[in-house]
C-alpha cells in the first residue's frame, strides 16, 4: 500500500468519502460539486479494487485528455512504483507516464487498470467481463448500459460514478436519481462535505458562479434545462460604450472558424481587477482564410492590440480533402500563430461565462462593447432545448467566447496580473471605466 493511500484511509477526515467506500452496493453514484472530493474517492476505489487482488476493471473519462489530466493522474497518485508491472501507453512515453496518455496498466498482482474515453463511441467499449467500472462524469447512456452488460455476469463486480450534474436532468437523474433501490445507491457531496476546502476557497468559488452554476457546482443538484441559457445578462448593466484600452491589460483574439457559417472572432481585454472586455467582434461567412486574417490583423491593429494571444477551435488542426493545409495552419501562413489547444466542453464553458454576465453574489465581470452587435444578438437568442443542452443556432461567437472564458481566462487567469502592467497615468479613460463597472455591479 502506498503511503499517500494508507494517509486517506486511516486519516481522512471526509466523511462522505468513508461513506461511499463502506457502501456495498454494486451501483454507485456520487453527485458532487466541483473540488468535493468526490474524483478522489473514484479514483481511490479503483486502487483499492485492483490491488486487493487481481482484477480487471476500466476508468472511463469523458475524453483522452480528460483521462491523462484527471483520472490517470490521480490513480498513479495512490499506486507506489513497485505495485506497477507494465504500462501500455496510448500516446507518449511509458518512462514519463504522466506526461501521456495510458491506453492501461498491469499491476505486479495480475490486475488490469484500462483507461477508456467516451469520445470513442460504444463500439469500443464492448467485449469481455469486467470486474468494475468507474465513471469519471456522466457518460452517454449508451455507453453506461455497454459497460453495466460487461458487469452483470461477474460474481461480485460494481460500478460507481463520481459526477457533476451539469447537464440537468438527463437519463441520470431518471434512471439513477429517481430510481435508488436495491444495487443502485446514490449520495450528494458538497463543499461543506470537504474538510480540506477553506473558508476562503469556498468564498472565492462561489463569488464566481451565478445561481443556476452553484446548484451543480457547489451542491452536486440537478438543474433544469429550460429558458434563456444567459439568464443573467442585462443589456443595461452588461452592454457598455466602447473606450480605448490601455496598452497594460492582456489582450486576447478568440476564432470560431467557419466557410458555410460564419467565421466568428473576438478580440477581449481583462485588467487588472480581471474584469473581461469584449472590445470587437467579426463574424463573416464563405470567405477564404486570407481573408479573415486580413481582417483579424486590421482590427488588432486599430484597437492597438499587440501581439495578442490567439486561441482557435481545435478542430481547425483537422486536414480537409478541399486543402492540403489545415484551417490553422493557414492562419499561420498569414502570420497569424493560433494556439488550438482550447477547452471546448460546452456546459462547463456556458456555466463559467454565465458566472461572469453575473455571479451569486450579484457581481458583473464581463463588459462587451456597444459595438460588438453580433455577440449580442446570439446571447439575447440563445435558449436551452429540450435535450439539456442549448440549441444549436447562430452561436459562432458565443462559441468564441467559450473558448476565452475556459481557455484563457479561468486557467491562466488573466495576463495582465501574472506580471507588472504598464503604468498608466489617471485619466479620464479609467474614470470612466470604473464608473462602468461601479454602475452596472449596481444593476
Amino acid at each position: 500500500m502506498s503511503k499517500k493511500l494508507e494517509i486517506y484511509l486511516n486519516e481522512s477526515k471526509h466523511q462522505k468519502q468513508i461513506e461511499f467506500h463502506a457502501n456495498p452496493s454494486r451501483n454507485r453514484w456520487v453527485f458532487g460539486g466541483n473540488r468535493t472530493g468526490k474524483t478522489e474517492c473514484g479514483a481511490v476505489e479503483v486502487v483499492l479494487w485492483a490491488t486487493r487482488r487481481a482484477v480487471e476493471g476500466w476508468a472511463v473519462s469523458l475524453s483522452r485528455q480528460m483521462s491523462r489530466d484527471i483520472t490517470q493522474a490521480k490513480i498513479l497518485k495512490y499506486l507506489n512504483k513497485n505495485q506497477i508491472a507494465e504500462i501500455v501507453m496510448y500516446q507518449g512515453r511509458k518512462g514519463s507516464p504522466e506526461y501521456g496518455v495510458i491506453d492501461f496498466i498491469i499491476l505486479s498482482n495480475g490486475s488490469k487498470i484500462t483507461f477508456k474515453s467516451c469520445e470513442q463511441g460504444r463500439e469500443k467499449f464492448q467485449g469481455t467481463g469486467l470486474d468494475f467500472v468507474w465513471f469519471d462524469e456522466e457518460p452517454p447512456e449508451d455507453i453506461y448500459e455497454e459497460c453495466l452488460i460487461r458487469t452483470l455476469d461477474k460474481e461480485g463486480s460494481c460500478v460507481w460514478a463520481t459526477m457533476t450534474p451539469l447537464k440537468g436532468k438527463t437519463w441520470v437523474y431518471d434512471k439513477i436519481y429517481l430510481n435508488q433501490s436495491g444495487d443502485i445507491w446514490a449520495m450528494f457531496m458538497s463543499w461543506e462535505d470537504n474538510p480540506y476546502l477553506l473558508p476562503a476557497e469556498i468564498k472565492k468559488m462561489q463569488s464566481a458562479l451565478s445561481s443556476d452554476a452553484l446548484e451543480s457546482r457547489k451542491y452536486g443538484r440537478f438543474m433544469e434545462g429550460t429558458g434563456l441559457v444567459f439568464s443573467e445578462f442585462c443589456a443595461d448593466a452588461n452592454v457598455i460604450d466602447p473606450f480605448d484600452i490601455p496598452s497594460g491589460w492582456y489582450n486576447c483574439v478568440s476564432i470560431d472558424p467557419g466557410y458555410t457559417s460564419p467565421t466568428a472572432v473576438l478580440w477581449l481585454a481583462v485588467d487588472t481587477d480581471e474584469n473581461v472586455y469584449v472590445v470587437a467582434d467579426y463574424s463573416v461567412a464563405e470567405k477564404q482564410v486570407t481573408h479573415h486574417a486580413r481582417e483579424i490583423l486590421r482590427i488588432s491593429q486599430t484597437l492597438g492590440f499587440e501581439n495578442p494571444q490567439v486561441i482557435i477551435d481545435s478542430n481547425a488542426t483537422a486536414r480537409t480533402l478541399g486543402s492540403p493545409e489545415s484551417v490553422a495552419e493557414q492562419f499561420m501562413k498569414c502570420g497569424i500563430k493560433v494556439d488550438a489547444k482550447v477547452d471546448k466542453t460546452v456546459i462547463d464553458g456556458l456555466m463559467k461565462t454565465k458566472g461572469l454576465l453575473k455571479n451569486v453574489d450579484g457581481i458583473r465581470k464581463l463588459f462587451i462593447f456597444r459595438n460588438c452587435t453580433n455577440l449580442i444578438r446570439e446571447i439575447k437568442d440563445y435558449w436551452w432545448g429540450d435535450n439539456e443542452r442549448p440549441v444549436k443556432r447562430d452561436d459562432h461567437c458565443i462559441d468564441a467566447l467559450r473558448y476565452f472564458v475556459s481557455t484563457v481566462y479561468e486557467f491562466a487567469k488573466p495576463r495582465a496580473t501574472m506580471s507588472a502592467p504598464r503604468v498608466i497615468k489617471k485619466n479620464i479613460l479609467g474614470t470612466t471605466k470604473q464608473k462602468f463597472i461601479k454602475e452596472a455591479r449596481l444593476k
